[in-house]
This record gives structure tokens, C-alpha cells and sequence, in this order.
């Protein structure tokens, strides 16, 4: 069994020293390098260590799962239009209209090689292996938020690290109900192909 110090460094390489390498002018192929080895290295530990069986729950309360994330789904699409009307309102929905069958592909792409292992890390990794290092929930909820933030740093935008910081705790409030990593990935996708196809694709490294 792997002790509370062993993991606290594990902690430490991956969600803070990794993060922010990234945001450091060195060599694309050394950084696709370190994150193919620490994808690898998380999925190890996620079938050998926390014999995680990657099965879907079938207790899984879809219909409260599609009311809350439809409700909270309307309040980031007013607030992402208004926004996008008084700051870049020539983007508007820009990629949809002009660049359809590009529109559709990214958010495909997107769904699935972009969000889903961002999940696998950030949530069920993530609260598998340090849950039970955090005596506070809501302590351990807002940290994995900052840290999905500080994930997103080598974008140097302070906005996306705001929407990131808001998305990892409606992220990590739905996985500690769910436990759910499919639910979870569902609705992060959805979020933010709601960010591209409002115009805001650009800021997140989105092709436009």
C-alpha cells in the first residue's frame, strides 16, 4: 500500500510541476513526451493500484443529472452571449455559421481526446487517490478546481483560468455526487463545446 507521502508527491509532480512546465518555452515534443508518460502512469495506477474497472454505474440518476445540467447550461449560455455581443461580437457563433463541417469536428474531437482524459485525471484519478488525504470536502473540492485552473496556465489567459477555476468546481461537485466519470465528462463537454460554438474558441486553443 502506497503511503500518504508517497502520494503527496505524486500530487505534487503531476498536478503542479507538470502544469506549469508547460506554461515554459521548451521543446513541444519533450512536452507531448512527459504527458504521455504521466497519462500512461495515471492509467497504471488507476487499473493496478485503485482497480478502477472503468464500468458504467447503473444506478446513475440521468434524469436530476440532465435538470441540473441543463438549467446550469442556460445561465453560462445568457451570460457567455452577453459577454461575446459587448466584448467580440463579430465571433458570435462566427465558426458555426462560416466553418460548419469544422464546427462539428472539434466538438467532436473535443469530446472525446480532449475532455474525457482530462476527467480520468482530474476527477476520477484525482479523488480515488486523494479524497481520503482531506479531512474538509469542500477544502479538497476547491483545491481540485485551482488545480484544473493551474492546468489550463500555459494558455496565459486570465479569463480561461477563471472559466476553468468555475468549471472545475461544477465538475467536482458533479463526480463527488456521481462518481461518475461518464456523467461528468458529458457534461464538460458540453460546456464547452458550448464555448466554441458561442465564439470564445480561440481563447481556449480551439482552431477558428
Amino acid at each position: 500500500m502506497q503511503t500518504a507521502k508517497y502520494k503527496l508527491i505524486e500530487f505534487f509532480i503531476i498536478f503542479v510541476m507538470v502544469p506549469v512546465s508547460f506554461a515554459v518555452p521548451y521543446s513541444p515534443w519533450i512536452k507531448l513526451g512527459i504527458g504521455i508518460v504521466g497519462f500512461s502512469y495515471i492509467i497504471f495506477v488507476l487499473l493496478k493500484v485503485e482497480n478502477n474497472k472503468f464500468k458504467m454505474a447503473t444506478n446513475l440518476n440521468w434524469k436530476a443529472f440532465w435538470k441540473r445540467t441543463f438549467i446550469q447550461l442556460i445561465i453560462i449560455a445568457i451570460i457567455t452571449i452577453i459577454y461575446m455581443w459587448f466584448e467580440d461580437i463579430e465571433s458570435l457563433f462566427t465558426v458555426m455559421k462560416n466553418k460548419p463541417k469544422l464546427w462539428v469536428f472539434i466538438l467532436f474531437f473535443y469530446s472525446v481526446f480532449s475532455v474525457y482524459p482530462q476527467e480520468l485525471i482530474y476527477r476520477t484519478f484525482f479523488f480515488q487517490r486523494y479524497e481520503s488525504l482531506f479531512k474538509n470536502e469542500w477544502l479538497f473540492i476547491f483545491i481540485n478546481a485551482v488545480l484544473f485552473s493551474l492546468a489550463h496556465i500555459f494558455f496565459k489567459n486570465t479569463l480561461v483560468m477563471f472559466l476553468t477555476f468555475i468549471g472545475g468546481i461544477l465538475f467536482a461537485l458533479t463526480f463527488k455526487k456521481t462518481k461518475s466519470t461518464l456523467l461528468v465528462s458529458i457534461e464538460h463537454a458540453l460546456y464547452g463545446c458550448w464555448l466554441f460554438t458561442v465564439g470564445m474558441g480561440s481563447m481556449l486553443g480551439f482552431p477558428s
